[in-house]
């Protein structure tokens, strides 16, 4: 071929080369977002436009193969020489590729991110041949092309052996990630990882492995998987795992999630579930407490389904039950050393030692019965001393004591306040029953409302006493055990119905006031703070006719019935009269005495006797 017909097969191919449809050249295969790009399936151009272009294609592949044969070989930018770096100057590296000529490779493909020139002189260096000259008649070489040229060898030998190529996730595009395995690929969404990731904007700048898993160099379309990757070593690494996973076995993992309920720890290729009840002996509010996410831990595999691969492990289980000889170290009576966790309503938890804590209920924090709420004397995280009161290793349950640090005060009540001894307080509260008075700090006693008044009928003790007020008592009994502390006001007074009982007899007249009826008789005060009853029976007069008695009446009734223990005393106006009667026989009978004595002579005698009595 002569020269002239090169220069015009050289001119027809460059014309087609530019008037040839857009197409990426095989030497910059980048992956653009617009190109819609799918792993299952790749846009289709118009049939008529790509038949078009194959055929324009084939004419300039025609064309130089026709150039190539007729000529000896000559530089051209599709091939990739090895040449050796001649020197290096400001502007450009001076290459020796065997040509007439030598090469210039611009300094800027050649200069890495700190500003030094990778090459020295006498370095091999791979160029291609940019086409054309500069004005010295030197070849115009291209470093950067030339490793393009070797990076799609490379993805194209990986794509084919299915081996790994490593990138760098460069940024976030639609539907995936960017990454730059030498040139762009797009890697989905749902290549990323085995599980679901929700924010790929975190993986920018990730050094990755991936594997081509679709591969079109004349589009420059390439797609990658990080997850294929993945899933074969998670695979490789479960079938190692199954080899030695059984119940019993202590294996090493990493924690990969938490939940509210435990953690997920990867054991190679298997995850398995630790419950936060299976993470120590002791109380855990949240797994957070004792692991994180990363930590690698040995845990101990405790339920195993092989065929659901569904694994159960356990954490504390690698260390003794300290519950095993609790009762041996914690004995009945023991002083120990605890820190508060929780403090409750009904007492405060104490932890002994990690894996054993006990309770401290509210009714064994004071002697006092005043104590309203534990946090009134713990607060969490305080370390407290107190006795070991009971110890259930089967309930895994210890009782502890705080108030029994302290000597019990009503131990030594009897000495300080003997029975029939006075004592001084204030009323602390009013009940249906009776008051409490408080004679000390933590010391309580009783008076119930039969004990307030020897005279009056009280219905409530408000009737007589006033919350807060300063009272005196008399004890009246003590049961330490029970912590039990009785006390009387009405003690402080003479009994006024045993002074009655000492004055009085059966048949003694005495003068009285009618207070209420009843509908079998009448109440009558016969002293103060002393009532008898007088039945309808014995509310006549001396000839049996019934006398009608009303409420503030008067009248001299005869004592006719006692009893002390029961306090009861029985009247008959009756009985009066009876008496008048005989009486005034008497004197029928001795004329002499009667000559100066009458009736009410006779009664008023009688009343004097009795009040001398």
């Amino acid at each position: 071929m002569s020269k002239d017909n090169t220069a015009r097969t050289l001119e027809t191919a460059s014309e087609a080369e530019h008037q040839a449809p857009s197409h990426p050249h095989t030497d910059n295969l980048t992956f653009m977002p617009g190109n819609n790009f799918d792993v299952q399936s790749t846009e289709q151009p118009n049939v008529g436009t790509a038949q078009k272009e194959d055929n324009h294609m084939e004419d300039f592949a025609a064309a130089l193969e026709s150039y190539t044969l007729e000529t000896e070989p000559a530089p051209s930018e599709d091939n990739v020489f090895k040449g050796s770096v001649v020197k290096i100057t400001l502007t450009h590296v001076v290459v020796d590729i065997g040509f007439k000529s030598e090469g210039l490779v611009p300094i800027a493909e050649v200069t890495d991110a700190d500003g030094q020139v990778k090459f020295q002189p006498g370095d091999e260096i791979e160029v291609m041949v940019q086409r054309g000259e500069n004005e010295e008649g030197a070849v115009l070489l291209s470093h950067e092309r030339a490793q393009r040229v070797r990076v799609w060898e490379e993805i194209d030998k990986a794509y084919h052996s299915k081996e790994p190529i490593k990138g760098k996730i460069v940024e976030r595009v639609k539907g995936g990630v960017s990454v730059d395995i030498g040139v762009k690929a797009f890697m989905p969404g749902s290549q990323v990882d085995v599980h679901p990731v929700r924010n790929l904007d975190t993986l920018k700048g990730q050094e990755v492995e991936v594997r081509v898993i679709k591969l079109n160099k004349k589009r420059g379309n390439i797609v990658v998987s990080r997850k294929a990757i993945l899933e074969e070593e998670v695979a490789s690494k479960r079938d190692k795992t199954l080899e030695h996973l059984h119940e019993e076995a202590v294996l090493t993992g990493t924690v990969k999630n938490l939940t509210d309920y435990g953690a997920f720890v990867d054991l190679g290729g298997i995850d398995g579930l630790l419950h936060i009840t299976d993470m120590s002996w002791g109380r855990l509010t949240h797994p957070r407490d004792l692991v994180h996410v990363g930590d690698q831990i040995q845990v101990k595999v405790l339920k195993f389904d092989r065929e659901k691969l569904r694994v159960s492990l356990g954490f504390k289980q690698l260390t003794p039950d300290p519950w095993l000889d609790a009762a041996e170290r914690y004995p009945i009576g023991a002083r120990v050393k605890g820190r508060v966790l929780s403090v409750t309503d009904y007492g405060a938890f104490v932890e002994l030692e990690q894996g054993i804590e006990g309770l401290v209920h509210v009714s064994e924090m004071s002697w006092s019965k005043r104590m309203k709420h534990p946090s009134k004397l713990v607060n969490v995280s305080d370390e407290i001393d107190c006795v070991v009161l009971n110890v259930n290793p089967t309930e895994r349950r210890i009782s502890l004591g705080l108030k029994q640090l302290e000597s019990n005060p009503w131990e030594r009540l009897h000495e300080k306040y003997p029975i029939n001894s006075t004592v001084e307080g204030r009323v602390r509260n009013l009940t249906d029953f009776g008051a409490f008075i408080e004679i000390e700090d933590g010391i309580d006693g009783l008076v119930h409302v039969s004990n307030l008044s020897w005279t009056k009928r009280v219905k409530h003790p408000s009737e007589v006493l006033k919350k807060g007020e300063k009272v005196r008592a008399v004890v009246l009994g003590i049961e330490p055990e029970q912590r039990r502390l009785s006390l009387g006001v009405k003690q402080l007074q003479p009994d006024a119905w045993e002074t009655f009982f000492s004055t009085h007899r059966v048949g003694d007249v005495v003068h009285g006031k009618v207070l209420r009826l009843a509908q079998f008789g009448s109440f009558v005060e016969i002293a103060e703070g002393v009532e008898g009853l007088c039945h309808n029976s014995e509310a006549t007069d001396s000839n049996g006719t019934p006398v009608k008695l009303e409420a503030g009446q008067e009248h001299d009734f005869k004592i006719i019935k006692m009893n002390a223990d029961e306090k009861k005393v029985g009247l008959s106006l009756r009985a009066v009269g009876e008496e008048a009667s005989r009486a005034d026989v008497e004197a029928y009978k001795h004329p002499a005495s009667s000559a100066t004595t009458t009736l009410g002579d006779i009664i008023n005698w009688k009343r004097a006797g009795n009040d001398q009595d």
